[in-house]
């Protein structure tokens, strides 16, 4: 697992913002120096990031990260890490880790939501794809191409990905010619570097990425929608975790989720 410590100053975004009052009870105290160590899906790093250093720069503190797909970072807090918030890019492996008593369920809040998009290399003269019911995909990847999404056993952006594909029509053949990855980042960075044709990833992971293009964004109606929960891991319940997803839902943090392209839910 990769983990940073981010102390660094934000710039560029909102700086001034009224932290909501948030229940505390049940917590234990937070030790001296405490940061919450937050476990969260790939798609959110930049952004996440970005809201790690407007919460330091408002006085919050450091915060740890570990970034992977949500389904490898649910069971590694089911074997005990130490993550005290956890941000997953779906429904499912937040239930997951609900049923199992790892979660403080009234912490939960789904705050986020994004578009699931078709994506090729830069340098590709595929200019547009028309994501209807029966279309190509070979007539994207062409000859021998192949395309990279996250593992639909696993990771959300494949399950979402097998769903439009299957709605579309396009399953059968597409799944033949798929390359299955970690996590959406990994998906990316394959297509980034030209070693598939093409890629479905979410349109924020393409928004930060000058190495490829977004040639189709999928129905919305295509797959279930994308939402991604955030919520208090019970053994890491401290006042920095829940100060930290507090400011998650903040007017300054709404407008750094939009700047990097997710829709934020009311």
């Amino acid at each position: 697992m990769r983990r940073r410590t981010l102390v660094a100053l934000g710039a560029g975004l909102p700086a001034a913002v009224a932290l909501l009052p948030w229940p505390t009870h049940g917590m234990r105290p937070a030790a001296p120096g405490d940061s919450p160590t937050v476990f969260a899906a790939a798609s959110l790093q930049p952004a996440m990031e970005a809201i790690a250093r407007l919460y330091a720069q408002q006085g919050g503190g450091a915060v740890r990260f570990s970034f992977a797909a949500s389904g490898t970072l649910a069971r590694q807090i089911e074997q005990g890490a130490p993550a005290g918030v956890y941000a997953s890019a779906d429904e499912a492996w937040m239930d997951w880790l609900q049923q199992r008593g790892l979660i403080v369920p009234e912490s939960r809040r789904s705050l986020l939501g994004n578009r699931l998009v078709l994506v090729v290399p830069a340098a590709s003269p595929v200019r547009t794809v028309d994501l209807v019911p029966g279309f190509d995909l070979g007539a994207v990847l062409g000859s021998g191409g192949r395309w990279a999404t996250g593992d639909p056993a696993s990771v959300p952006v494949g399950r979402y990905a097998q769903a439009a594909l299957e709605r579309l029509g396009a399953w059968p053949a597409a799944a033949r010619r798929l390359v299955r990855t970690e996590s959406v980042r990994v998906a990316l960075g394959f297509v980034e570097r030209g070693e598939v044709a093409a890629a479905v990833v979410y349109a924020t992971d393409a928004l930060g990425s000058n190495r490829v293009r977004v040639v189709g964004t999928f129905p919305a109606d295509s797959h279930p929608p994308i939402r991604y929960p955030f919520a208090a891991i019970a053994r890491q319940d401290t006042p920095a975790a829940r100060a930290f997803l507090r400011f998650c839902e903040s007017p300054v943090a709404v407008a750094a989720w939009k700047q990097y392209g997710f829709v934020v839910r009311e």
